[in-house]
């Protein structure tokens, strides 16, 4: 039924413009910008929708994860602009990346407390 369908996902944010904020600025991604909700351009060509939802609640797993080839280079350069990176459990360097348990892996989050990873590929 949906073989043929061009499906992308979407979470919701409470702050459109700190979404926007974080996701141009510091993720360095394409966003556009319609109806007021956000479409973050990533590689693969899908859109990835970022809605508001007044009574947001950050996502209780990951939303989305970026594929890296070097997790420690991309961990800096993510500190560099900011971000600080989650624990969870043990296991993770000085940088923050997870590497027990598959590959190297490193959480964050955005503005809406939504979760993020790099990980490495």
């Amino acid at each position: 039924m949906f073989g043929q369908t061009h499906a992308y996902s979407g979470f919701s944010v409470d702050d459109i413009p700190a979404a926007k904020a974080f996701y141009a600025g510091t993720l360095g991604l394409e966003v556009d910008e319609d109806h007021g909700m956000l479409q973050l351009r990533i590689a693969g060509g899908r859109p990835v929708l970022v809605y508001p939802k007044e009574d947001h609640v950050p996502a209780a797993y990951t939303t989305l994860n970026f594929p890296v080839a070097d997790i420690a280079a991309t961990a800096r350069e993510l500190a560099s602009r900011g971000v600080t990176f989650e624990r969870y459990g043990d296991g993770h360097d000085e940088l923050g990346v997870k590497r027990t348990d598959g590959p190297p892996i490193a959480w964050f989050k955005d503005p809406a407390g939504n979760v993020l990873s790099i990980i490495e590929e």
